[in-house]
């Protein structure tokens, strides 16, 4: 019944989806043409934000390019091709496959975002070479398990308002991730999604003859070395002598070890890349066998190198004309105490199609929810992770943050985005309910 109801969107999607680097050039224009006509901000000066705004995420890009290159550099490891491949084999048949991937891509999200994105695909790839299922639907639940993140332990919106001194405290004070992210309905959404969300992508499966197959060929051992080092030059030597690999590897696993104990350090996207790239270089043992994974893998960050700088300029535009905000403050307009969080969960899904930056997003969303908040006598905390929740919502159907997925799976932005559109339908309605009809 589903897959034959995703059929028309995976068509759709198919024959009018661009790639995603002509979106990001289409929704640069309309950002700066929607800003000059709305806010009455001049052409000349929309332009001139954009274009200051271009190089806002470069230090984002580089944390993003990184999470790709160390995740594929660890999993290209024997260590890990050994563990993922037993992993793999829990699966037996093709519904079984996607659910297993959805469910270990919505835990791993909920960890830790940057972390669920690579897990996640990595793990599917690696269920593609066991079970043959629909490459397609494999890497789509993959990505949904990523709808999680901002209920889950590195969402920035709570964890900004459970901070000492964040910039809306004056006004709201501090709200506990007891209020938020373990509050009862946060938890209610999340135990739902972790039932329905495997069963709709289970459903989303088209039929055998229309599927297709994952054809890559499987990993290979890259700890390669010379036929002999009798002969080798110094130089050759260093490539390939293990200590290396041991001593800075196990160095950094020492400071992180030291970090997160000593100093109780939390887990966010930076310790999340050292621990991938730390254990990558231990476990790869040799210079000449991590270059070689890393060569391997740079392929697929085209997309993330070129495209940031767009997002980070239509991220300007949004924020310093006040378009981001005119948007939200529409939908505020129209609430009442009872509604405001569902208007705030839409507002926010719309924003981040824009704005696909939480932390961001809440520094644009949190002037405005929170005073209405306050004077509708609205669940202050229930708004709040409406708004994280509409930021992770329409992740779904934004290129930008499936592009390390895609970059891991090999495969376009149109090839899951249909199935990416009725898994957003489906996880709204649910998300809505709940923001709805939970009783405070």
């Amino acid at each position: 019944m589903l897959n034959r109801i995703a059929k028309p969107f995976t068509v759709l999607v198919e024959r009018y989806l661009p790639d995603p680097f002509i979106l990001v050039l289409l929704l640069s224009a309309i950002t700066i043409a929607s800003a000059s006509f709305f806010t009455g901000t001049p052409f000349v000066s929309v332009v001139e934000i954009w274009g200051n705004g271009l190089w806002n995420l470069l230090s984002f890009a580089m944390q993003m390019l990184l999470i790709l290159l160390c995740g594929y550099m660890l999993a290209n490891t024997p260590i890990c091709i050994n563990a993922l491949e037993k992993l793999a084999k829990l699966p037996k048949s093709s519904g079984q496959a996607i659910i297993w991937v959805t469910l270990v891509a919505m835990c791993a999200s909920w960890i830790n975002w940057g972390f669920g994105l690579v897990i996640g695909a990595l793990y599917a790839k690696a269920v593609a070479r066991h079970v043959v299922t629909d490459y397609r639907v494999l890497i789509a639940s993959s990505y949904s398990g990523f709808i999680v993140w901002h209920g889950g332990l590195s969402g920035s919106v709570p964890l900004t308002i459970a901070t000492e001194k964040h910039f809306s405290a004056d006004l709201i004070g501090v709200l506990s991730t007891s209020q938020t992210l373990f509050s009862s309905f946060n938890v209610a959404i999340l135990i739902t999604l972790m039932i329905v969300l495997p069963l709709l992508n289970r459903a989303l499966l088209p039929p055998p003859a229309e599927q297709i197959h994952f054809t890559q060929r499987s990993p290979s051992d890259n700890q390669t070395h010379l036929e002999s080092l009798n002969n080798a030059t110094p130089s050759e030597r260093l490539e390939h002598t293990p200590w290396l690999g041991y001593g800075i590897g196990g160095l950094g696993l020492f400071y992180l070890g030291y970090f997160f104990i000593a100093r109780s350090g939390t887990l966010n996207l930076n310790t999340v890349i050292a621990l991938f790239l730390f254990l990558a270089i231990f476990f790869h043992k040799t210079a000449h066998s991590l270059l070689k994974s890393l060569n391997e893998a740079i392929q697929g960050g085209a997309g993330i190198i070129i495209q940031f700088p767009f997002y980070a300029g239509i991220m300007a535009v949004m924020i310093q004309t006040g378009l981001a905000a005119s948007v939200a403050q529409w939908f505020i307009d129209i609430s009442n105490a009872q509604t405001l969080p569902v208007w705030s969960f839409l507002s926010a899904g719309l924003i981040n199609v824009f704005v696909p930056s939480g932390g961001g997003q809440w520094a644009v969303q949190a002037p405005i929810v929170l005073p209405a908040a306050l004077n509708l006598e609205a669940d202050i905390s229930r708004v709040a992770m409406a708004v994280a929740w509409g930021d992770a919502w329409t992740n779904l159907i934004q290129p930008f943050w499936a592009l390390p997925v895609l970059a891991i799976a090999g495969l376009r932005a149109k090839d899951i985005m249909g199935y990416c559109l009725v898994q957003l339908l489906v996880t709204g309605l649910i998300i809505t309910g709940f923001l709805a009809f939970w009783p405070n």
